[in-house]
């Protein structure tokens, strides 16, 4: 949440400067996550009065203006607004004045006119990034007045953190209210405002779903003054928290929702027809909303409708049909109490998210509806005048909600705190929190106060206790616990140990979302049904991931577009299966590489990395199990290259694959440039064998090449494997060291080297001891894949 901190020191002004106090918020559980400067910084700007407005004798749209700034004689200023007139009040930067971007005002001369300063719009003051004009002023602003202390930009805006529970805090009165209690001052609310009621127009409410809206108030406002503006310090105070002004009615709304906390809407009154009805919106019933997006409503969604169509959608976003318009003078306003529960996930089903379903989602205190529509109605009538007819209220008490009394023992406080605080102390915090505080002899009996919807048992006071206290006044004991080191079996592979040799291979760790796009997660794995959300984060997040290259492929799209061409990245987490009805989740290691292998730089010449590479990376991961079963079988997979993919293989049984991302998925997904991926079980990768001592051999080896001609489709692995099978225990390694294929070698066939070493662990080897051990493995080679030697 984005708000003032001038307009939060008009409700509580404390002793602390802007560190401070957004220190005291973050330790009260309110982080705050930055202080900015309210307005961008310029210097020389005053409030001036345009005393006349002629045409430019030289220039069709130009006027010559002689401006009061206030120091005497007026000032000739030369101005292309459309809006520039006699009367106006409006920004002038005069000469030696600096505006943002560092744009310094000097005397100029525009077609043969002296102009000794600037007349300025909001966007040239750098407060709004659109402006048709300029920035008009109240008529009774003081001319001659420094623009930036009148409008008191000299300010800071704070964005708070808040979590889910605190929606006390939406607005700024939750927020002065949370420093009137960290630094003891004394707080009240905001005051409605007297509202005179002028007429007996109204419009009959009926609560069809009270289980949903057990409150519902409205009132009918007649007669305001459709040319109205909205003020500059209202304007002021919905920029700084990140909306802008859309005319009196829509303003006032969104003012008191960031003031109170409480979200209202106008409807115009010419629009409606008939009652008003709280109810649940008919099964397929369209509704076009006020961002133009037309939906078809769902049974379960409740609506604000008439007698013949819905007009809202309750707690999220009016519809455009009842909108109000800049000829609206008659409006129907409503402030209503809705239950988080029915709310809860509405905004998202249709792709919406608005402060109001964010506030009616988190709990609205259902005590605030009638102050709320005071204030707001108070607020239009002294901007737009009008008559304000009575409130109407449709209610079932019953079915609001009530804070039931929670049982306070203070020797709780004493064993969850870990301080002993007196019973004065602990009563006068709770009393400063609002709550309803009888005391007894073991504790107190607590009522939790009708905003505080966070607050249901012992543990939820005794917080409050805590964080009102002080968490930096708590004392710092360390547990007395005692420590035992625990077996580390030698058979289990440390998941660190792998992530730090993928780390000095050259690959950073990412963390992605375990919910991914439904879109995205089809395209990764279009075989597997993904489990889907009921209430997701948002539309990109809606289903939970089958592999973990969705978030890599993400991670490596926004790399890209910020100039990083060279990515090698690693990721460990939970991928989402569904196997036989249930859900499994199953922990994995995937990574992603693609650019040059190394850095640039002058010893190596640049290259771009291959399949190859990425099989030493993965080869290498595998060699910190100890297992000798690792075999890499060419297969397809549906999200990797046909001819460039293979299954990792770990005893016979599959334990993760290994390819270059699939050509079609590469060019829907904009990559550039080859894409490789690979993906492990980490059940089977953390499973080592033990390492066993093997005495070295005190003869010598033998090393023999040979060359083959063989199938150009043969895997040199089945090759490899061959060697070991026939050669028996004498054949100490097989090393592949040369493959060829050009001229000399046959259309379809390629050229195979291979080193093999030869050893005896009892006596030194002979020449008919190696011819016959080679004899056998040439002629296994021939019969089990027609290889030749190469002449």
């Amino acid at each position: 949440m984005r708000l003032s901190e001038a307009w939060l020191r008009q409700y509580v002004n404390p002793a602390v400067d802007t560190a401070g106090l957004v220190h005291q918020l973050t330790m009260a559980g309110l982080e705050v996550d930055g202080a900015e400067p309210a307005a961008a910084d310029f210097s020389g700007v005053v409030v001036a009065r345009i005393v006349e407005a002629a045409p430019h004798p030289e220039a069709d749209r130009l006027q010559i203006c002689r401006v009061d700034a206030g120091r005497g004689e007026p000032l000739q200023i030369v101005c292309g607004a459309a809006n520039a007139r006699a009367g106006l009040v409006a920004p002038l930067a005069t000469e030696g004045a600096v505006l943002p971007g560092s744009l310094k005002i000097k005397r100029s001369r525009l077609r043969g006119v002296e102009s000794f300063g600037m007349l300025c719009s909001a966007k040239e003051l750098g407060l709004e990034e659109n402006a048709s004009g300029l920035l008009e002023l109240p008529a009774d602003a003081p001319v001659g007045a420094d623009i930036r202390d009148y409008l008191q930009l000299d300010d800071r805006v704070l964005e708070v953190d808040l979590t889910p529970n605190r929606a006390d805090c939406l607005s700024v009165e939750g927020i002065a209210r949370e420093v009137a209690l960290i630094n003891r001052l004394p707080f009240q609310g905001v005051e409605p405002g007297t509202v005179t009621v002028g007429g007996d127009r109204r419009l009959a409410v009926h609560l069809d779903a009270p289980e949903a809206c057990p409150r519902y108030l409205g009132r009918v406002i007649a007669g305001i003054d459709a040319g109205a503006e909205t003020p500059q310090w209202l304007k002021e105070r919905l920029r700084r928290s990140g909306l802008r002004s859309l005319g009196p009615a829509v303003d006032v709304t969104n003012y008191v929702l960031l003031e109170l906390g409480q979200p209202l809407h106008a409807f115009d009154l010419a629009k409606l027809s008939g009652d008003i009805h709280v109810r649940q919106a008919r099964e397929g019933e369209p509704l076009k909303l006020l961002n133009g997006e037309e939906i078809t409503l769902s049974s379960e969604v409740l609506v604000i409708a008439d007698e013949e169509k819905p007009l809202a959608l309750a707690g999220i976003m009016g519809g455009e049909r009842s909108a109000v318009g800049e000829a609206t003078t008659d409006i129907f306003l409503e402030c209503a109490f809705f239950s988080p529960v029915r709310i809860m996930g509405k905004a998202r089903r249709y792709g919406l998210a608005t402060d109001s379903s964010h506030r009616f989602e988190r709990g609205v205190d259902p005590a605030l509806q009638r102050r709320a529509i005071e204030r707001a109605t108070a607020l239009l009538l002294e901007i737009a005048g009008g008559e304000a007819g009575p409130v109407t209220e449709a209610v079932r008490e019953d079915l609001l909600p009530v804070r039931a009394p929670i049982r306070l023992r203070e020797r709780r406080i004493g064993r969850l705190l870990g301080l002993s605080l007196a019973r004065g102390e602990i009563a006068d915090i709770l009393t400063r929190l609002g709550m309803g505080v009888e005391e007894d002899e073991q504790g107190w009996t607590v009522t939790p106060p009708s905003f505080r919807f966070d607050i249901a048992l012992e543990a939820d006071l005794i917080e409050e206790i805590g964080r009102v206290y002080g968490y930096d006044d708590i004392p710092r004991r360390r547990p007395a616990v005692a420590s035992a080191m625990q077996p580390a079996s030698e058979t289990v592979l440390g998941l660190d140990r792998v992530k730090d040799l993928l780390a000095d291979r050259g690959y950073q760790e990412v963390i992605t979302y375990s919910f991914v796009s439904a879109e995205m997660q089809r395209r990764i794995d279009p075989e597997l049904e993904p489990e889907a959300l009921l209430n997701p984060i948002s539309a990109d997040l809606a289903v939970m991931r089958t592999s973990l290259w969705t978030g890599l492929l993400d991670a490596a799209q926004k790399n890209l577009s910020r100039q990083q061409e060279r990515v090698r990245i690693f990721e460990t987490g939970l991928k989402f299966l569904r196997r036989d009805g249930l859900l499994e989740q199953r922990n994995t290691l995937a990574g992603l590489v693609l650019g040059s292998v190394l850095d640039e730089q002058w010893g190596e010449q640049s290259r771009p990395a291959d399949f190859f590479d990425v099989k030493a990376d993965v080869e290498a991961i595998l060699g910190l199990t100890g297992k000798a079963t690792v075999r890499f079988r060419a297969a397809v997979h549906h999200t990797l290259h046909p001819g460039q993919s293979a299954e990792i293989l770990i005893g016979g049984a599959g334990a993760g694959w290994l390819g270059t991302l699939h050509p079609q998925i590469e060019r829907d997904l904009g990559f550039e440039q080859p894409v490789f991926l690979f993906e492990l079980d980490a059940g089977a990768l953390l499973q080592r064998d033990l390492p066993r001592f093997a005495p070295l051999s005190r003869f010598p080896h033998v090393r023999r090449d040979l060359a083959l001609v063989v199938e150009r489709a043969l895997p040199a692995a089945e090759l490899l494997e061959a060697v070991a099978a026939s050669g028996g225990a004498l054949v100490r390694d097989t090393v592949l060291f040369d493959v060829y294929v050009g001229a000399g070698v046959e259309v379809g066939k390629k050229s195979v080297a291979l080193g093999v070493t030869l050893q005896d662990a009892e006596d030194t080897l002979t020449d008919d001891r190696v011819d016959e051990v080679m004899g056998r493995i040439v002629a296994r080679l021939a019969a089990d894949f027609g290889a030749k030697l190469r002449e």
